[in-house]
């Protein structure tokens, strides 16, 4: 396999001693990127405008849309991914278990983290920024079986096969803290100088001779930085449903091998800041603190940074198949594209629910702090609501209600200047699952908006 740069709980794997010793190949910067921004089957690369054949998991800028210019990604406000200036987004299939049963489950990660390697073929070649309205994919989502590409591989860590071409047959046992599958993308560095896209969406870039190192060709002389995705799964929660030495793993694109992963790119950098991080960030760590010319999010900031579904459809939990029309196939030959019954993008779920008949209207998603709580008056049940926390709130005479953790209300009469504005206020209560209870030190706030006003029960005036 390619010697791509990987790194897990600050190590270094051996694929990386090894790229380290290549000539002109050590410098790299790596983006964390919390998430996902959206598991949704969108796609605006291929399926511009549509619904995608099969989700994605999808990081990055929240000016994520299904029709996207590199205008676009500048509308975005947060994103998962550390580096304030990338408003990029990154996606691939998203991971599946199959179990025993038939029934599926969505493996679930935490992000991804994309790694901007500085590969040059001689000390002089300068690296390139990606140009506005740039994008391009990699890797073919028919594939069932080998076809000698090295830009697509997995790493089960904890484990001892080392990388592999499909995902393997491993469980991947938790060792010296590292465990689970990763699943890795080598993108295409060698640009023809004049495209932002092609028909195929591939034709105007081309990977160097050794796939991520080496010479481009001449068709292609332009040389971009590379990018390389690294996707890590915690498969071993599901080690119950292996049948036999055969994992149960499937990607959302029906894909049970591996080598149909594919990933795609749509620019969305300051071009001028790229370009510093380009010639300036050179640390062999890689940490992109290292990186001063970078802006940086807080992890806080990136884990709350969301775009919301547009597609009525179910993406997680218990399924009884993959998402839109994507039976199993195994190969190996080509898998062949299945009819289905078309969904239409709608408009994006909202999070909040509507209590007007009771005085009541939402004021937004708030931050709360164990050590800092944004209201004073706690009350739980598992059996919470929307409408429970409201009533409990109003019995106690306040006029401001907040849900947190599926299961908390939180009562109070004033809301402290700067604490609303957060997003995901996205936790489905546990008393009702069509309605959303906040998050994780997160309050889904609710206001009184009639009545007659009076004190409340700890003596703070109604406002």
């Amino acid at each position: 396999m390619f010697p791509p740069l990987s790194v897990c709980a600050g190590s270094f794997s051996a694929s990386l001693v090894v790229s380290l010793l290549l000539p002109y190949a050590e410098a790299f910067f790596r983006m964390p990127c919390a998430g996902p921004l959206l598991l949704e089957r969108a796609d605006p690369i291929v399926n511009p405008g549509a619904v995608a054949s099969h989700l994605h998991n999808i990081v990055g800028g929240n000016g994520f849309n299904y029709s996207m210019a590199y205008e676009g990604t500048q509308a975005s406000t947060c994103s998962t991914c550390k580096a304030k200036a990338d408003k990029s987004n990154y996606w691939v299939p998203d991971l599946y278990v199959k179990a025993k049963n038939g029934s599926f489950h969505n493996v679930g990660n935490n992000g991804a983290t994309i790694y901007y390697l500085q590969r040059r073929d001689t000390p002089t070649e300068e690296l390139i920024p990606f140009p506005k309205g740039f994008r391009m994919l990699a890797g073919d989502p028919m594939l069932r079986s080998s076809n000698d590409g090295k830009a697509v591989s997995f790493a089960c860590l904890g484990g001892t096969s080392g990388e592999t071409p499909s995902i393997p047959n491993s469980k991947c046992p938790y060792a010296n803290g590292n465990s689970g599958l990763r699943a890795q993308i080598v993108m295409p560095s060698c640009w023809d100088g004049k495209n932002l896209d092609s028909p195929d969406h591939k034709s105007h870039v081309a990977y160097p001779s050794l796939t991520n190192n080496g010479k481009c060709p001449s068709t292609h002389p332009k040389r971009f930085i590379t990018l390389f995705y690294e996707y890590l799964y915690d498969i071993k929660k599901f080690d119950s449903e292996w049948v036999g030495s055969q994992h149960p793993f499937v990607f959302s694109n029906g894909d049970p091998t591996g080598f149909g992963f594919h990933g795609d790119f749509v620019n969305g950098w300051d071009i001028p800041t790229l370009k510093k991080a380009i010639d300036t960030c050179n640390s062999p760590t890689g940490n992109i603190e290292a990186c001063t010319v970078l802006d940086l999010y807080s992890n806080p900031q990136m884990d709350d940074c969301i775009v919301a579904p547009s597609i009525a459809e179910q993406t997680s939990g218990w399924l009884q198949k993959l998402p839109g029309c994507n039976p199993i196939q195994s190969g190996p030959y080509r898998a062949v594209p299945q009819p289905c019954t078309s969904v239409s993008i709608g408009a994006k779920q909202t999070f909040s629910t509507n209590v007007s008949s009771k005085g009541w209207t939402y004021l937004g998603c708030a931050y709360d702090a164990l050590n800092d709580r944004t209201l004073p008056y706690r009350y739980a049940t598992p059996t919470m609501t929307v409408p429970k926390c409201i009533d409990h709130c109003t019995s106690k005479g306040y006029v401001i209600a907040g849900l947190e953790y599926a299961e908390e209300c939180w009562c109070g009469n004033t809301i402290a200047q700067g604490k609303l504005g957060a997003m995901k206020c996205t936790m489905p209560c546990a008393g009702d699952s069509s309605q959303f209870c906040g998050g994780p030190v997160k309050l889904a706030v609710y206001k009184k908006v009639s009545g007659k006003r009076r004190r409340g029960r700890r003596g703070h005036q109604r406002v």
